[in-house]
């Protein structure tokens, strides 16, 4: 039979794993659900190797950001519209999970993540991860800031553009950076001080990096953005750069983790598994980095020159818990909303 002679094969490239399901019928083609800015990454070459070697190719299905993805997922679970989930965050994780989505899948590859990024369940898989961290225009910035109380200077605090934690993913990283350093006790009067002393806040990403700040002609000379941006100035500039132009501050980054998981309900549980078992393997993890601009969590895929020259992974970054996440999540952004905006 044809699944006979796949299969040795697949054990030998390592795509093949543990997983329970189908034992016997392939897919043809598998569906992958993933936030826009993933999906609109997506090649015909990405997914090349996993087609070559196993016979099934992969659809994509782009599905808004990672809220309405989870949405959609939970209202199709009964029929879902795809085989594979990916682009599951820690602030949407706790809601995924308690509407029943996923169908565990345990890959083989777990002991070559980075540490802490393995979750205490089977039902999703870390593929990558980004720091969100403060970033300072070295042209206007000598002395960068050291540690989050700082900020508070009206010097600093005024140079300073963040994002609405209600429409920014960064913005939410940030403000959830703050609550960790803090505590419920201290994070508002770290951010009443902010207010006092100036600090700007943008709609989105897009608005305060390209907008506010200093790099592109803003007034602000720091801003929250991601670890791998200064690596990106590199990489895109017009003229070639020996030197980012842009640099990172390790106080207040906070690390979000993207996940995949099968889907339950989907007809191939153990070709999905093989897919997110895929996006594990260092061929694809290497390719992360300069699609996505985030980091693998695979710690055997090497990154390229331009992540290890020019920007620097921060050794102990904030992370909260998804369920706390979940439990607390639109209290503090009205909390914030009103200290920032009351």
């Amino acid at each position: 039979m044809v699944v006979r002679r796949i299969l040795p094969l697949l054990v030998l490239l390592g795509v093949v794993t543990a997983c329970g399901g189908d034992a016997g019928e392939r897919p043809e083609t598998l569906r992958l659900m993933a936030h826009d800015s993933f999906a609109g990454s997506v090649s015909e070459e990405t997914f090349a190797p996993f087609t070559e070697s196993t016979g099934i190719s992969v659809e994509m299905i782009a599905a808004g950001d990672a809220g309405s993805m989870v949405n959609q997922a939970a209202l199709s679970k009964d029929n879902p519209l795809a085989d594979v989930l990916f682009g599951v965050d820690d602030t949407f994780l706790s809601r995924a999970l308690d509407e029943e989505i996923f169908a565990p899948h345990r890959s083989r590859l777990l002991d070559s993540l980075e540490p802490g990024l393995v979750p205490d369940t089977d039902l999703v898989t870390p593929i990558d991860y980004g720091d969100v961290c403060l970033n300072y225009d070295k042209a206007f910035v000598d002395a960068p800031p050291t540690e989050l109380d700082q900020l508070r200077e009206p010097d600093l605090a005024r140079v300073l553009t963040v994002e609405h934690p209600a429409t920014s993913s960064p913005g939410l990283a940030f403000l959830l950076a703050t609550i960790d350093q803090y505590g419920e006790d201290g994070w508002t009067e770290f951010w009443s001080d902010l207010r006092a002393g100036g600090v700007n806040v943008a709609p989105d990403w897009d608005t305060a990096y390209y907008n506010d700040f200093t790099r592109y002609g803003g007034d602000s000379s720091l801003v929250v953005s991601y670890a791998s941006s200064p690596p990106a100035e590199v990489i895109f500039a017009t003229e070639p750069l020996d030197e980012a132009p842009t640099g990172v501050i390790e106080a207040g980054c906070y690390r979000q983790v993207e996940y995949a998981g099968v889907l339950a309900g989907t007809e191939y549980p153990e070709a999905a598994g093989e897919l997110i078992d895929y996006m594990l393997s260092v061929r694809f993890q290497e390719t992360i980095p300069l699609t996505w601009f985030v980091f693998p969590a695979n710690t055997d895929a090497d990154l390229p020159p331009e992540f290890t020259d020019h920007t620097i992974i921060p050794d102990d970054p904030a992370r909260l818990d998804a369920a706390t996440i979940a439990e607390n999540r639109d209290r503090w952004i009205d909390e914030w909303v009103a200290v920032m905006e009351g």
